[in-house]
């Protein structure tokens, strides 16, 4: 299995417009981050995760132009599903299901009513939806995904378990019991630690440590960080083994 990050930041983006902070002003790569989502490849299938307003600049900085298999989309903020609209070059390999919760569906079909009817005018994008729910798998060829109930705040979104190995965390707050037992056994967790200091609708850096240290992968990467993360480069000292920051860019294989 190999796993991109296409972005590694949250909502604003690093830099943040109009913030000359340490960070948003640094010269490491690593402290420019485009919003979050993600690219696997697993042994048969492409799966995009999320497709946020970044989508187009990701996918030319990647050169990766292919068949997607499907689109798992986490919830319905726009820093996660603004970039939709871009999927229109890869309809061309075929219509592309994007996957999500019957809330976040019936935003996406408010939001974007132009794709989902039966009509749809030339150059519109090849997509339809398809709505899962939580602790009820299904396949994207012969992929298992898994929908896991997470907490963004209060509203219940998405993560995802990937073909048994990977799982996929974003945006999250708390975390229902069942959920950490669904994210048992990974080889590689991702998940979200936004800032230092506590957040009312994101784990901060202590909070995603210690749910990190709970589920227990063999590997776990901090994903969804503002600029209030501090520089890649001295907050990585702080992190225990087998526990990193990802990056734009950032390839994992295993």
């Amino acid at each position: 299995m190999r796993l991109r990050i296409l972005g590694s930041g949250t909502s604003t983006g690093v830099p943040e417009i109009g913030c000359t902070c340490l960070v948003c002003t640094s010269t490491d790569p690593r402290d420019n981050r485009l919003r979050a989502s993600a690219l696997v490849h697993t042994d048969d299938a492409v799966i995009q995760i999320d497709c946020g307003p970044d989508f187009r600049e990701q996918m030319l900085r990647t050169a990766s132009f292919e068949k997607i298999d499907g689109v798992l989309i986490t919830h319905e903020h726009y820093d996660h599903v603004g970039g939709l609209d871009d999927l229109r070059p890869f309809g061309r390999f075929a219509d592309i299901p994007i996957y999500s919760d019957a809330y976040t569906a019936t935003h996406l079909r408010g939001r974007m009513p132009y794709c989902f009817v039966d009509k749809v005018y030339p150059g519109v994008p090849r997509i339809y939806l398809q709505e899962v729910e939580p602790g009820n798998p299904f396949q994207i060829c012969h992929t298992e995904v898994l929908p896991i109930r997470v907490m963004h705040g209060r509203l219940p979104i998405l993560g995802y378990r990937i073909g048994g190995r990977l799982g996929y965390v974003t945006d999250m707050h708390t975390m229902p019991e069942e959920s950490y037992e669904q994210l048992k056994g990974l080889d590689v967790l991702v998940m979200n630690a936004l800032r230092v200091k506590p957040h009312p609708t994101h784990q901060s850096l202590s909070e995603a440590l210690i749910a990190a240290e709970r589920i227990g992968a063999k590997e776990t990467y901090f994903i969804h960080m503002s600029h209030d993360i501090g520089l890649h480069a001295e907050i990585i000292k702080q992190l225990p083994p087998h526990v990193h920051f990802t990056y734009d860019g950032l390839e994992i294989v295993f």
